[in-house]
């Protein structure tokens, strides 16, 4: 196992790649919102994959205090996180 601690400044936004479903409003900007034909609403991924709310410069959430609320449980540091972060190493 690494021994560099966890951070979102460490991780290069692993996160921010998973498909996103919108299950509450929480106030995420139109922009960055996909609604599929079936009205399921997602964040919007651009053609790389990445969450399109996403600072590619920071590599951190441009709309951070609105982001979903499975963005909001997936926090650093949780089982989940971790994991994935691993999985990269």
């Amino acid at each position: 196992m690494s021994t560099v601690a966890k951070s979102c400044s460490n991780c290069a936004a692993s996160c921010c790649r998973f498909e996103v479903f919108l299950i509450t409003d929480t106030g995420v900007p139109e922009e960055h919102i996909e609604t599929d034909d079936d009205g399921t609403q997602t964040m919007l991924r651009l053609d790389d994959g990445w969450c399109s709310a996403l600072n590619r410069e920071t590599m951190n959430c441009s709309i951070y205090e609105l982001r979903p609320w499975l963005c909001r449980e997936f926090e650093m540091g949780s089982i989940d996180c971790l994991e994935t972060w691993q999985a990269k190493l």
